[in-house]
């Protein structure tokens, strides 16, 4: 299990990132000042920070610094002001990635997923009942075969991916393909892609193994998996 530092003042704003981050699988340590960040962050283990820039006695820019002297781990900003002179100075003192306030939650998880994979602290590939994904190269095979995607069926497979341990709703899905998207999504358009997506990548689309429904509430991945 991943576990999130989040360094944020607003406490209505970490209450609702830690309940979105325990959703999906992470483990989280909130603190809400810089000198709280220094103090809690030597001696524990972390896989990705979430940091706020403006913060009551001090910043983000130099929370990260400390951070990535003590141990590099993936620093994303969370920042109110979209100005450039904000966001070129936090990349430039080493932060991996940022979001300006507010986000979509599946745009955060989205970014989370990415800079985990590119620290090499999330598994790259992902193979489950003769399905093989390899995300860093967006390879996917089926019994040795390759498998062509399009887009938004890759975004869909990398969402169950992504959380093999959990159930997928519908609603989350439907916002993962409205941002791959940029266009409406509805229940019928996601059902048509859940069924293009079993036809790819299951031996009998009529009875999956891989992607299974889970009546009233959405999808989950059967059988088990292997992550390296």
């Amino acid at each position: 299990m991943k576990r999130i530092f989040l360094v944020e003042d607003d406490r209505e704003i970490a209450k609702n990132l830690i309940l979105l981050l325990h959703q999906e699988g992470f483990t989280v340590t909130h603190v809400g000042t810089q000198e709280e960040a220094y103090s809690l962050f030597d001696g524990n283990k972390y896989d990705l920070a979430l940091v706020d820039i403006s913060l009551p006695d001090g910043n983000g820019f130099a929370v990260c610094t400390q951070m990535k002297q003590s141990r590099d781990i993936p620093v994303i900003f969370l920042t109110a002001s979209g100005d450039e002179a904000s966001v070129v100075t936090g990349l430039n003192m080493g932060g991996d990635d940022y979001i300006i306030k507010p986000f979509r939650p599946r745009e955060l998880i989205a970014r989370i997923e990415n800079a985990l994979r590119k620290s090499g602290h999330s598994p790259s590939v992902f193979e489950h009942l003769g399905l093989y994904v390899d995300v860093t190269n967006g390879i996917v095979k089926k019994d040795g075969k390759e498998v062509f995607l399009s887009a938004l069926e890759y975004r869909l497979l990398l969402v169950f991916v992504g959380s093999p341990k959990s159930i997928i709703t519908r609603d989350r899905l439907l916002d993962e393909l409205w941002d791959a998207a940029g266009e409406f999504v509805n229940n019928n358009t996601l059902t048509v892609y859940i069924k293009r997506l079993r036809e790819k990548i299951e031996k009998d689309p009529g009875n999956p193994e891989i992607i299974l429904t889970v009546r009233g509430t959405g999808y989950r991945l059967g059988g088990n998996y292997v992550s390296k």
